[in-house]
Protein backbone atom coordinates (compact mmCIF):
# COMPACT_ATOMS: atom_id res chain seq x y z
CA UNK A 1 0.00 0.00 0.00
CA UNK A 2 1.14 3.47 -0.66
CA UNK A 3 2.11 5.87 2.25
CA UNK A 4 -0.76 7.29 3.88
CA UNK A 5 1.46 10.23 4.10
CA UNK A 6 1.66 10.59 0.46
CA UNK A 7 -2.27 10.14 -0.22
CA UNK A 8 -2.87 12.91 2.41
CA UNK A 9 -0.34 14.93 0.40
CA UNK A 10 -2.25 14.29 -2.71
CA UNK A 11 -5.16 15.03 -1.17
CA UNK A 12 -3.71 18.53 -0.14
CA UNK A 13 -3.07 19.15 -3.61
CA UNK A 14 -6.01 18.38 -5.58
CA UNK A 15 -8.54 20.33 -2.78
CA UNK A 16 -6.30 23.08 -2.85
CA UNK A 17 -4.89 23.74 -6.29
CA UNK A 18 -7.50 25.06 -9.45
CA UNK A 19 -5.40 23.09 -11.77
CA UNK A 20 -7.11 19.66 -10.11
CA UNK A 21 -10.63 21.07 -9.72
CA UNK A 22 -12.72 19.38 -12.31
CA UNK A 23 -15.55 21.86 -12.00
CA UNK A 24 -13.32 24.83 -12.88
CA UNK A 25 -14.78 27.43 -15.70
CA UNK A 26 -12.61 27.88 -19.17
CA UNK A 27 -11.32 30.91 -17.98
CA UNK A 28 -9.92 29.27 -15.07
CA UNK A 29 -8.33 26.18 -17.43
CA UNK A 30 -7.01 28.72 -19.98
CA UNK A 31 -5.07 30.88 -17.51
CA UNK A 32 -3.91 27.15 -15.65
CA UNK A 33 -2.81 26.43 -19.73
CA UNK A 34 -1.22 30.00 -20.53
CA UNK A 35 0.84 29.15 -17.19
CA UNK A 36 1.39 25.28 -18.52
CA UNK A 37 3.36 27.15 -21.64
CA UNK A 38 4.91 29.72 -19.88
CA UNK A 39 6.42 27.13 -17.38
CA UNK A 40 7.45 25.37 -19.99
CA UNK A 41 8.70 27.31 -22.69
CA UNK A 42 6.05 26.96 -25.41
CA UNK A 43 3.91 28.94 -27.65
CA UNK A 44 1.90 28.21 -30.55
CA UNK A 45 -0.06 30.03 -33.20
CA UNK A 46 -3.72 30.92 -32.54
CA UNK A 47 -5.09 27.51 -34.42
CA UNK A 48 -2.66 25.18 -33.20
CA UNK A 49 -3.08 27.01 -29.73
CA UNK A 50 -6.87 25.91 -29.32
CA UNK A 51 -5.91 22.17 -30.96
CA UNK A 52 -2.59 21.73 -28.22
CA UNK A 53 -5.02 23.12 -25.45
CA UNK A 54 -8.01 20.42 -26.41
CA UNK A 55 -5.06 17.81 -26.33
CA UNK A 56 -3.62 19.04 -22.60
CA UNK A 57 -6.91 19.06 -21.14
CA UNK A 58 -7.96 15.87 -21.90
CA UNK A 59 -4.52 14.28 -20.72
CA UNK A 60 -5.34 16.92 -17.33
CA UNK A 61 -8.34 15.37 -17.01
CA UNK A 62 -6.90 11.59 -17.28
CA UNK A 63 -4.13 12.57 -14.95
CA UNK A 64 -7.13 13.45 -12.18
CA UNK A 65 -9.21 10.96 -12.82
CA UNK A 66 -5.96 8.76 -12.61
CA UNK A 67 -5.28 10.20 -9.24
CA UNK A 68 -8.85 10.11 -7.81
CA UNK A 69 -8.27 6.45 -7.58
CA UNK A 70 -4.95 6.45 -6.22
CA UNK A 71 -6.64 8.28 -3.19
CA UNK A 72 -9.24 5.91 -3.19
CA UNK A 73 -6.72 3.09 -3.09
CA UNK A 74 -7.71 2.51 -6.72
CA UNK A 75 -4.15 2.66 -8.24
CA UNK A 76 -1.07 1.96 -6.47
CA UNK A 77 0.68 5.12 -7.60
CA UNK A 78 0.14 8.56 -8.73
CA UNK A 79 0.49 10.84 -11.88
CA UNK A 80 1.16 14.47 -12.32
CA UNK A 81 0.84 16.98 -15.35
CA UNK A 82 4.49 17.80 -17.39
CA UNK A 83 5.94 19.44 -19.91
CA UNK A 84 4.55 16.88 -22.20
CA UNK A 85 1.09 17.70 -21.57
CA UNK A 86 -0.37 18.28 -24.88
CA UNK A 87 1.51 15.42 -27.02
CA UNK A 88 -0.78 12.69 -28.88
CA UNK A 89 -0.63 9.17 -28.00
CA UNK A 90 0.99 8.79 -31.61
CA UNK A 91 3.42 11.76 -30.77
CA UNK A 92 4.13 9.72 -27.25
CA UNK A 93 4.86 7.14 -29.22
CA UNK A 94 7.55 8.76 -31.79
CA UNK A 95 9.32 9.64 -28.53
CA UNK A 96 9.57 6.22 -27.34
CA UNK A 97 11.50 5.02 -30.14
CA UNK A 98 13.17 1.45 -29.03
CA UNK A 99 12.30 -0.37 -31.62
CA UNK A 100 12.18 -3.64 -30.04
CA UNK A 101 10.40 -6.16 -28.86
CA UNK A 102 10.31 -9.58 -26.71
CA UNK A 103 10.76 -11.73 -29.52
CA UNK A 104 14.16 -10.51 -30.27
CA UNK A 105 16.85 -13.34 -30.33
CA UNK A 106 20.23 -11.73 -28.72
CA UNK A 107 23.28 -12.23 -31.55
CA UNK A 108 25.52 -11.25 -28.39
CA UNK A 109 26.54 -13.70 -25.21
CA UNK A 110 24.34 -14.02 -22.20
CA UNK A 111 26.03 -13.65 -19.07
CA UNK A 112 25.57 -16.52 -16.24
CA UNK A 113 22.88 -15.67 -14.13
CA UNK A 114 24.43 -18.44 -11.25
CA UNK A 115 27.74 -16.24 -11.69
CA UNK A 116 26.09 -12.90 -11.41
CA UNK A 117 24.48 -14.73 -7.96
CA UNK A 118 28.04 -15.54 -7.11
CA UNK A 119 29.51 -12.46 -6.95
CA UNK A 120 26.71 -10.38 -5.80
CA UNK A 121 25.89 -12.37 -2.60
CA UNK A 122 29.49 -11.05 -1.53
CA UNK A 123 28.07 -7.91 -1.17
CA UNK A 124 24.26 -8.34 -0.23
CA UNK A 125 23.36 -5.21 -0.84
CA UNK A 126 20.12 -4.09 -0.21
CA UNK A 127 20.09 -0.80 -1.65
CA UNK A 128 22.27 -0.10 -4.85
CA UNK A 129 22.64 3.64 -6.39
CA UNK A 130 24.91 4.59 -8.99
CA UNK A 131 24.00 8.19 -8.80
CA UNK A 132 25.73 8.61 -5.20
CA UNK A 133 28.59 6.38 -6.75
CA UNK A 134 29.75 8.80 -8.92
CA UNK A 135 28.69 6.32 -12.23
CA UNK A 136 25.92 8.67 -13.31
CA UNK A 137 25.77 11.82 -15.56
CA UNK A 138 23.42 14.61 -15.33
CA UNK A 139 19.84 13.81 -16.80
CA UNK A 140 20.00 14.63 -20.02
CA UNK A 141 17.12 15.56 -22.41
CA UNK A 142 16.11 13.61 -25.85
CA UNK A 143 13.82 16.27 -27.20
CA UNK A 144 11.05 15.07 -29.30
CA UNK A 145 13.69 12.77 -30.95
CA UNK A 146 13.16 8.92 -30.59
CA UNK A 147 16.74 8.35 -29.63
CA UNK A 148 16.50 6.58 -26.26
CA UNK A 149 18.21 3.88 -27.56
CA UNK A 150 21.19 5.96 -27.57
CA UNK A 151 20.86 7.31 -24.01
CA UNK A 152 20.68 4.41 -22.90
CA UNK A 153 23.66 2.81 -24.59
CA UNK A 154 25.85 5.39 -23.50
CA UNK A 155 24.74 5.55 -19.83
CA UNK A 156 25.87 2.10 -19.27
CA UNK A 157 29.46 2.77 -21.47
CA UNK A 158 29.78 6.54 -18.89
CA UNK A 159 29.40 4.05 -15.89
CA UNK A 160 31.41 1.36 -17.13
CA UNK A 161 34.57 4.43 -18.07
CA UNK A 162 33.72 5.25 -14.69
CA UNK A 163 34.46 2.26 -12.68
CA UNK A 164 37.86 1.53 -14.84
CA UNK A 165 39.05 5.12 -14.82
CA UNK A 166 37.32 7.24 -11.87
CA UNK A 167 36.52 10.09 -14.24
CA UNK A 168 32.77 10.66 -15.52
CA UNK A 169 32.80 11.67 -19.27
CA UNK A 170 29.70 12.47 -20.98
CA UNK A 171 29.31 10.56 -24.52
CA UNK A 172 27.81 11.96 -27.14
CA UNK A 173 24.09 10.25 -28.15
CA UNK A 174 23.92 12.35 -31.73
CA UNK A 175 27.37 10.38 -32.52
CA UNK A 176 25.51 7.15 -32.49
CA UNK A 177 22.17 8.99 -34.24
CA UNK A 178 23.92 9.90 -36.77
CA UNK A 179 26.37 7.39 -37.95
CA UNK A 180 25.54 4.09 -36.74
CA UNK A 181 22.63 3.75 -39.17
CA UNK A 182 25.13 0.86 -40.90
CA UNK A 183 24.74 -0.78 -37.80
CA UNK A 184 21.21 -1.43 -37.81
CA UNK A 185 20.09 2.02 -36.21
CA UNK A 186 17.53 4.47 -36.84
CA UNK A 187 18.07 7.83 -35.79
CA UNK A 188 15.35 9.60 -34.47
CA UNK A 189 12.90 6.94 -34.82
CA UNK A 190 14.42 4.38 -32.46
CA UNK A 191 17.09 1.36 -32.68
CA UNK A 192 18.10 -2.17 -30.76
CA UNK A 193 20.48 -1.08 -28.05
CA UNK A 194 23.05 -3.96 -29.24
CA UNK A 195 23.10 -2.42 -33.03
CA UNK A 196 24.41 0.81 -31.29
CA UNK A 197 26.85 -1.49 -29.15
CA UNK A 198 27.98 -3.07 -31.80
CA UNK A 199 28.77 0.49 -33.59
CA UNK A 200 30.68 1.42 -30.16
CA UNK A 201 33.19 -1.85 -30.88
CA UNK A 202 33.63 -1.29 -34.16
CA UNK A 203 34.51 2.76 -34.14
CA UNK A 204 34.25 4.00 -30.37
CA UNK A 205 32.60 7.40 -28.94
CA UNK A 206 33.54 10.70 -29.10
CA UNK A 207 31.88 12.93 -26.08
CA UNK A 208 29.02 15.07 -25.69
CA UNK A 209 31.06 17.98 -25.60
CA UNK A 210 33.48 17.27 -28.92
CA UNK A 211 29.94 16.00 -30.71
CA UNK A 212 26.63 17.98 -29.25
CA UNK A 213 23.38 16.60 -29.15
CA UNK A 214 20.99 18.13 -31.17
CA UNK A 215 17.42 16.08 -30.88
CA UNK A 216 17.52 15.34 -34.64
CA UNK A 217 19.27 13.70 -37.13
CA UNK A 218 22.14 14.80 -39.27
CA UNK A 219 24.79 13.53 -41.56
CA UNK A 220 27.92 12.00 -39.41
CA UNK A 221 31.00 13.60 -38.59
CA UNK A 222 32.64 11.48 -36.33
CA UNK A 223 36.17 11.87 -35.99
CA UNK A 224 38.16 8.53 -34.53
CA UNK A 225 40.93 10.85 -33.38
CA UNK A 226 38.10 12.50 -30.58
CA UNK A 227 37.05 9.19 -29.55
CA UNK A 228 37.36 8.72 -25.79
CA UNK A 229 35.11 5.77 -25.41
CA UNK A 230 35.88 2.17 -26.34
CA UNK A 231 34.22 -1.28 -26.06
CA UNK A 232 34.75 -4.55 -26.48
CA UNK A 233 31.88 -6.63 -26.28
CA UNK A 234 28.85 -6.98 -24.32
CA UNK A 235 26.48 -9.34 -22.11
CA UNK A 236 22.98 -10.23 -21.95
CA UNK A 237 21.22 -11.07 -18.93
CA UNK A 238 19.28 -13.84 -18.45
CA UNK A 239 15.78 -13.14 -19.94
CA UNK A 240 12.87 -12.35 -17.28
CA UNK A 241 15.06 -12.93 -14.73
CA UNK A 242 15.16 -9.65 -12.26
CA UNK A 243 17.11 -11.78 -9.49
CA UNK A 244 20.02 -11.73 -12.24
CA UNK A 245 19.16 -7.91 -13.27
CA UNK A 246 19.56 -7.62 -9.65
CA UNK A 247 22.43 -9.02 -9.37
CA UNK A 248 24.05 -7.32 -12.63
CA UNK A 249 23.47 -3.90 -11.33
CA UNK A 250 25.15 -4.79 -7.77
CA UNK A 251 28.16 -6.24 -9.53
CA UNK A 252 28.25 -4.60 -12.80
CA UNK A 253 27.13 -1.39 -12.51
CA UNK A 254 24.38 0.71 -14.63
CA UNK A 255 22.22 -1.39 -17.19
CA UNK A 256 20.88 -0.94 -20.13
CA UNK A 257 17.36 -1.83 -20.16
CA UNK A 258 13.71 -1.47 -22.49
CA UNK A 259 10.28 -1.17 -20.98
CA UNK A 260 6.92 -1.04 -21.99
CA UNK A 261 6.31 2.34 -21.63
CA UNK A 262 3.24 2.97 -24.23
CA UNK A 263 0.71 3.97 -21.58
CA UNK A 264 0.30 7.83 -20.46
CA UNK A 265 0.53 6.44 -17.04
CA UNK A 266 4.80 6.23 -17.57
CA UNK A 267 4.42 9.47 -19.69
CA UNK A 268 3.44 11.63 -16.51
CA UNK A 269 4.61 9.24 -13.85
CA UNK A 270 5.00 10.47 -10.38
CA UNK A 271 5.32 8.11 -7.67
CA UNK A 272 6.22 4.27 -7.39
CA UNK A 273 5.57 3.05 -10.84
CA UNK A 274 3.84 -0.57 -11.21
CA UNK A 275 0.96 0.20 -14.17
CA UNK A 276 -1.06 -3.40 -14.43
CA UNK A 277 -1.52 -2.73 -17.79
CA UNK A 278 2.09 -3.43 -18.46
CA UNK A 279 2.93 -6.00 -21.40
CA UNK A 280 6.32 -7.05 -20.79
CA UNK A 281 6.75 -8.48 -24.35
CA UNK A 282 6.00 -5.13 -25.83
CA UNK A 283 8.54 -3.49 -24.95
CA UNK A 284 8.66 0.46 -26.22
CA UNK A 285 11.31 2.28 -24.95
CA UNK A 286 14.80 2.56 -23.54
CA UNK A 287 16.61 3.52 -20.16
CA UNK A 288 19.36 3.02 -18.08
CA UNK A 289 18.71 1.06 -14.83
CA UNK A 290 21.14 2.85 -12.30
CA UNK A 291 20.07 0.71 -8.88
CA UNK A 292 17.70 -0.49 -6.97
CA UNK A 293 15.85 0.27 -2.93
CA UNK A 294 12.83 0.00 -0.79
CA UNK A 295 10.28 2.04 0.67
CA UNK A 296 7.55 0.70 3.03
CA UNK A 297 8.11 -2.78 1.67
CA UNK A 298 8.08 -2.08 -1.64
CA UNK A 299 11.23 -3.02 -3.82
CA UNK A 300 11.75 -0.93 -6.59
CA UNK A 301 14.62 -0.03 -9.46
CA UNK A 302 15.56 3.46 -10.11
CA UNK A 303 15.54 4.44 -13.82
CA UNK A 304 17.26 7.15 -15.49
CA UNK A 305 15.34 8.45 -18.19
CA UNK A 306 13.95 11.66 -19.68
CA UNK A 307 14.83 15.54 -18.95
CA UNK A 308 14.35 17.00 -15.05
CA UNK A 309 11.04 18.18 -15.32
CA UNK A 310 9.67 14.17 -15.65
CA UNK A 311 9.37 12.11 -13.20
CA UNK A 312 11.58 12.75 -9.89
CA UNK A 313 13.98 15.16 -11.62
CA UNK A 314 14.25 12.96 -14.49
CA UNK A 315 14.07 9.34 -12.73
CA UNK A 316 11.92 6.84 -11.99
CA UNK A 317 11.23 4.02 -9.59
CA UNK A 318 9.67 1.02 -10.55
CA UNK A 319 8.00 -2.12 -8.56
CA UNK A 320 10.53 -4.64 -8.37
CA UNK A 321 10.44 -8.22 -7.83
CA UNK A 322 7.03 -7.83 -8.90
CA UNK A 323 7.28 -10.34 -11.84
CA UNK A 324 9.15 -8.67 -14.72
CA UNK A 325 7.17 -5.22 -14.18
CA UNK A 326 6.97 -3.62 -18.10
CA UNK A 327 9.76 -5.95 -18.83
CA UNK A 328 12.25 -4.67 -17.54
CA UNK A 329 14.41 -7.98 -17.48
CA UNK A 330 13.22 -8.50 -21.03
CA UNK A 331 16.29 -6.81 -22.69
CA UNK A 332 18.88 -6.13 -20.69
CA UNK A 333 22.62 -5.41 -21.48
CA UNK A 334 25.88 -4.19 -20.47
CA UNK A 335 29.19 -3.21 -22.41
CA UNK A 336 32.69 -4.61 -21.72
CA UNK A 337 35.31 -2.42 -21.68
Amino acid sequence: MVSLLLRAALLSVLLCSPQTVLSESDEVVLTEWEIWKSSNGISYDEQEDMQRRAIWEDNKRKIEEHNQGFLLGRMSFAMAMNKYGDLTRQEYQNLQGAKINAQFVPRGKEDSAQRLRYNAKKLEAAVVDYRSMGYVTEVKDQGYCGSCWAFSTTGAIEGQLYKKSGQLVSLSEQNLVDCSKSFGTYGCSGAWMANAYDYVISNGLQTTDTYPYTSDSQPCFYDSRLAVAHIRDYRFIPKGDEQALADAVATVGPITVAVDADHASFLFYSSIYNEPSCNPNHLSHAVLLVGYGSEEGHDYWIVKNWGTSWGEGGYMRMARNGGNTCGIASYALYPIL
